[in-house]
């Protein structure tokens, strides 16, 4: 049975839902896929500091930041190789 409280399963879906819109928001990672990056470590990190998120959750996010990078340096590798 789930014991957290309703408001905090909405607060916890929400900023999940914030970081998820950053995560998939292409323009920023391809412009600048360092402080996109860090931005999304940033946010990830303020999320469990401030305990919306788990320490499994948190683990979760930073692979997700890590693979949004690689997504980006090789998208922009394969643009540089074609020119």
């Amino acid at each position: 049975m789930n014991t957290e409280p309703v408001g905090a399963t909405t607060v916890k879906s929400s900023a999940i839902a914030q970081w998820c819109a950053l995560l998939q928001h292409d323009v920023s990672l391809l412009a600048k896929p360092g402080a996109h990056h860090k931005a999304l470590l940033s946010q990830a990190h303020a999320l469990h500091l401030n305990q919306v998120i788990d320490a499994d959750d948190l683990s979760d996010l930073l692979e997700l930041a890590d693979g949004a990078l690689a997504f980006a340096v090789e998208s922009l590798l394969d643009i540089d190789s074609d020119q």
